[in-house]
């Protein structure tokens, strides 16, 4: 993976802790097309006293432009990974944006794998920023 900055954000929503690292993928990316591209590194610590399974995911990703996309849909890379207390889950994605820069933020729709009651984990906003974008504003 080709990476040109590294980052990481973090949140903790009910002892389950996210981490975001990003990078700019450089040898995917086409300026001169309006296309660029990044790959985002999650982490999910559960951090408390009981398991807990992540079912959905909600992303809300912008551009440079302001718009933005809403990409809702199962588990995270084809998984519904189940979090004994103390463990982590790790996955990388990517997305692309037709502007040098953008944003991203989200929610994890989790369950208490025990009794099944539903809980909102906070994915925390996280800048994605190309060495194309003359300031960083994010």
């Amino acid at each position: 993976m080709a990476e040109t900055r590294n980052h990481a954000w973090t949140a903790v929503t009910r002892e389950v802790r996210v981490t975001v690292r990003t990078y700019y993928l450089a040898d995917q990316s086409e300026p001169e097309r309006g296309h660029y591209a990044w790959a985002y590194r999650v982490t999910i610590a559960n951090e408390g006293r009981r398991a807990v399974q992540l079912l959905k995911r909600t992303w809300l990703i912008t551009d440079a432009q302001g718009r933005t996309q809403r990409v809702h849909g199962d588990g995270v890379v084809g998984e519904r990974p189940v979090l004994d207390p103390g463990e982590s889950f790790e996955y990388t994605s990517g997305t692309p944006l037709s502007t040098p820069s953008g944003f991203m933020r989200g929610t994890y729709h989790m369950v208490v794998a025990e009794t099944g009651e539903p809980f909102d984990v906070a994915i925390p906003g996280f800048s994605l920023d190309s060495p194309h974008q003359p300031n960083a504003v994010h």
